[in-house]
């Protein structure tokens, strides 16, 4: 699954901290989310696109799109 976090939180202003603190995890699950490495929870996934304004879809993309 690829995603948008990273452009974003850029956009946003805000560290790879700032976004962890705001989200209550570490600053390692985010850099792990933003490459690609960690899938976020479902609510994990909601809490990010709400904080940066997005939606689930907009921010997460599926890389095969068969299903």
């Amino acid at each position: 699954m690829k995603n948008k976090i990273k452009q974003l939180r850029k956009e946003k202003g805000l560290r790879q901290e700032d976004l962890a603190k705001k989200l209550s995890v570490t600053r390692q699950t985010i850099i792990a989310v933003e490459n690609d490495k960690y899938n976020p929870t479902l609510e994990l996934a909601m809490k990010m696109a709400k904080l940066l304004e997005t939606t689930v879809e907009e921010l997460f993309t599926l890389e095969n799109n068969s299903a």
